[in-house]
């Protein structure tokens, strides 16, 4: 089938499991799925501590009863504007309550919610909206200092067939709310909830599949590692849309009934305000954010003696870093290795050396049946002592791209183990490391951007003759976006030349280059190509590094 007749047919698709039932029996039977649902979770706090908070903001609270009530609200109004169960309403929204009340919203009308990252380019909005078949976007009523509905109106004059805009306030509360009884509609631990996108090596994002059961399990795996318990008070630092932030801050809230900090946009001073504030004792946040916090830490000393352990992941942590924070706070740092898709592949814990916390990404899950595949052929090489790429297959992981089997093609081998992009090594201990890179990937922050992609839209440029799009190291972001021009005859070009350019195209902000180096004639390699090692080389000459 034509992925053009999926994307129609699933616009009448039911809500179903992504799993066939002999998986989802031999889960729930090995005690790694359950039976309940974030709403579920959310209904019960609501019941027995009612005005307890839920989400914490700078500027508000939302209690566990308005969590219920407001999604519950908001369900019936996307209920009564003819959202059909199965239908895809997308989530155009910072990171705050507004979006964990969408998205239980979503839950309880049986409607699967698509995540789209608050800093997402007009055309990778466009792009997932009509890749997911979704007609309804919630949003907040401005969106980056501009109104929403001029940017809906954008979407339609598009083409996007975009029926419903829905305008809700930061705690979730829709304006003028429609009423429809969503009694019985409601979706399942194991039919599929959640779609979000990821970056891939061909520029346009991915659709990744989620169902509930997948992150509870993670949340398990986290609670272990962490000895997370009800009085824990978490900081989520990582946008919910995206697989990080989901367990974070959606997940494992609702599951451990635990209060959760949330800031719209992430600032190392008011991080550890907050933090300081609210006496938090679990943080979350990718490597680069905790650099910050380390450097803002310094510049003002904070009481941050709550915090007991920080997870963080997405990247490489680095180990000195890592040990300075450990030192500063008082808090284990911890981590994670997987991806949205996989899941977790293995992790650390509390009761770790500092050698393995830091220095590996910790022990294979067991559940997780992890094996090791030679990248030139295939080959299963598990127990060989080589390097390898890793795949797997457990609980933990998606159902795969949503309406994309070409990509499902290179997510999973043949008979099935699902993929990732990397060679580690695994030694006597069951400890994994990382040791190489198979996609041209450069990993700012924790977000996976396609060096492929950021080529394109650079070479749209009109000055523009051939692009080569690198990784620049740098000490808190851990890569940053370098690209280096090949200048066509007669033709100059800045950054800022260049930034404006891709502004205009809508290309979002994360694939802007922060370094633009041009050069009379690229390097290239016996065969033609760009010589990317080369430059490679070359910026970290001029960084001095």
């Amino acid at each position: 089938m034509l992925v053009a007749e999926q994307l129609a047919d699933a616009k009448e698709a039911p809500v179903t499991s992504p799993f066939d039932e002999e998986t989802v029996s031999a889960y729930r039977a090995a005690g790694w799925w359950g039976t309940e649902t974030v709403a579920d979770h959310v209904r019960r706090h609501a019941a027995l501590r009612p005005g307890d908070a839920a989400y914490v903001t700078p500027d508000a609270t939302l209690s566990w009863a308005d969590y219920d009530a407001h999604s519950a609200r908001l369900a019936g109004h996307l209920a009564a504007l003819g959202a059909a169960p199965g239908e895809r309403v997308a989530a155009l929204l910072p990171d705050g309550p507004a979006w964990h009340v969408t998205a239980v919203a979503a839950e309880k009308a049986r409607l699967v919610l698509v995540g789209v990252g608050a800093r997402a380019g007009r055309r990778e909005l466009r792009f997932l909206l009509e890749r997911t078949g979704s007609r309804t976007l919630v949003t907040l009523a401005d969106h980056r200092g501009e109104p929403s509905a001029d940017l809906v109106e954008e979407l339609r004059a598009d083409g996007v067939d975009l029926v419903h805009h829905v305008v809700v306030d930061r705690l979730g509360v829709p304006a003028d709310p429609r009423e429809a009884d969503i009694a019985g509609r409601a979706v399942g631990p194991d039919e599929l909830s959640i779609i979000n996108s990821t970056s891939g090596t061909t520029g346009l994002p991915k659709c990744v599949s989620h169902t509930q059961n997948r992150w509870f399990y993670f949340h398990e795996l986290a609670r272990r590692a962490g000895a997370l318990t009800p009085a824990d008070v978490f900081m989520g630092a990582v946008p919910s849309p995206f697989g990080f932030g989901l367990w974070t801050a959606h997940f494992s809230p609702a599951a451990l009934g635990v209060p959760t900090v949330l800031m719209e946009r992430f600032d190392a001073h008011a991080a550890l305000d907050l933090i300081e504030r609210h006496r938090v004792t679990v943080l979350h946040c990718v490597s680069t954010q905790f650099i910050m916090l380390l450097n803002a830490q310094e510049e003002k000393e904070r009481d941050l003696s709550s915090l007991r352990c920080m997870f963080t992941g997405g990247e490489a942590v680095p180990y000195e870093r890592a040990a300075r924070f450990e030192e500063t706070t008082g808090a284990k740092v911890l981590q994670f290795y997987g991806s949205n898709e996989t899941g977790a592949l293995s992790y650390t814990s509390l009761d770790d050396s500092r050698d393995v916390r830091l220095r590996t990404a910790g022990r294979l899950i067991p559940e997780m049946r992890v094996r090791l595949f030679d990248p030139a052929d295939g080959s299963d090489i598990t127990g060989s002592g080589r390097p390898g790429q890793p795949g797997c297959k457990g609980p933990a992981t998606c159902p795969g791209y949503y309406a994309d089997p070409e990509a499902d093609r290179s997510l999973f081998t043949p008979d099935g183990w699902m993929l990732m992009a990397d060679i580690v090594e695994i030694d006597d201990d069951g400890c994994l490391r990382v040791v190489g890179r198979l996609s041209d990937l450069i990993i700012r922050g924790g977000k996976n951007i396609s060096a492929a992609a950021v080529e394109e839209e650079v070479g749209t440029h009109p000055a523009v003759a051939l692009a080569a799009a690198v990784a620049m190291p740098d000490e808190v972001f851990g890569e940053r976006v370098c690209v280096y021009v090949e200048a066509r005859p007669g033709r100059d070009l800045t950054l800022d030349d260049l930034t404006a350019h891709l502004t205009e195209r809508g290309v979002s902000r994360e694939w802007h280059p922060e370094r633009l180096v041009v050069l009379d004639r690229l390097p290239r390699s016996s065969g033609g190509k760009v010589a990317k090692g080369e430059l490679r080389d070359d910026i970290r000459r001029r960084l001095g590094r």
